[in-house]
């Protein structure tokens, strides 16, 4: 095994040298295209603005260490890519359907306490997900939750009912999100798969807004801040 042939082959210091400044001029066109995003962080990156900073990827990287690559191609199109990135932002702005159509809307995921279920398999999410943030804004059941909404980045947002208005619900922990096998009358009982909450008589009775036959006891405790 020829090693030199491995990690040098025909590279030469003068070619090294050129890789610097290209690295050093591509890296500095990436962070400028950030900066023109004006994004702070990857979770607020949209499909559309995500997108484009993949695409950057190819733009960026070849000339890095291709020898026959000028680098002005690569600034020449990544300006083109940063004008182009701007004018969709101000049509956005200007027009909300063009909005709609790169970024999308936001989803309504929990409404009053239970799930929305044709929302949930429209944002394509499992339950685990969600029940996944909102554990970790502190919500441990869903009666706590009077709206959720999955937004256009990814993020959820909660709107929680006041703790007097705190209602039973689904829990969110994997320990009580267990299906219950033997039923106590007296108690509030929550379908595991959209959250509706109510008095069964079976553990196998079956939910009337979503048929699913699984429940789980529902709890109404107070959000804890």
């Amino acid at each position: 095994m020829d090693l030199a042939s491995i990690f040098i082959h025909d590279t030469t210091w003068a070619f090294a040298a050129e890789i610097v400044i290209r690295v050093i001029v591509m890296f500095s066109m990436i962070i400028i295209f950030l900066r023109f995003t004006g994004k702070r962080g990857v979770r607020q990156l949209s499909i559309f603005e995500l997108t484009i900073i993949l695409s950057l990827g190819s733009i960026a990287g070849d000339p890095m260490f291709t020898e026959d690559l000028p680098i002005i191609q690569a600034v020449l199109i990544m300006s083109i890519v940063i004008i182009m990135y701007r004018l969709c932002t101000w049509i956005m702005m200007k027009y909300q359907p063009f909005e709609d159509l790169l970024e999308g809307k936001s989803i309504y995921i929990v409404e009053d306490g239970v799930l929305v279920i044709d929302k949930i398999k429209r944002g394509k999410m499992s339950h685990d997900e969600f029940f996944a943030e909102m554990r970790q804004q502190g919500v441990e059941h869903l009666g706590q939750v009077r709206v959720g909404l999955l937004e256009t980045d990814g993020s959820f947002s909660l709107l929680l009912f006041p703790p007097d208005e705190t209602r039973y619900g689904l829990p969110l922990f994997p320990k009580q999100y267990q299906p219950v096998k033997e039923i106590d009358p007296k108690h509030c009982y929550a379908c595991m798969h959209c959250g509706y909450v109510d008095y069964i008589a079976k553990p196998d009775q079956q939910c009337v807004r979503c048929e699913c036959e699984s429940w789980a006891k529902a709890l109404d405790s107070g959000i804890v801040r």
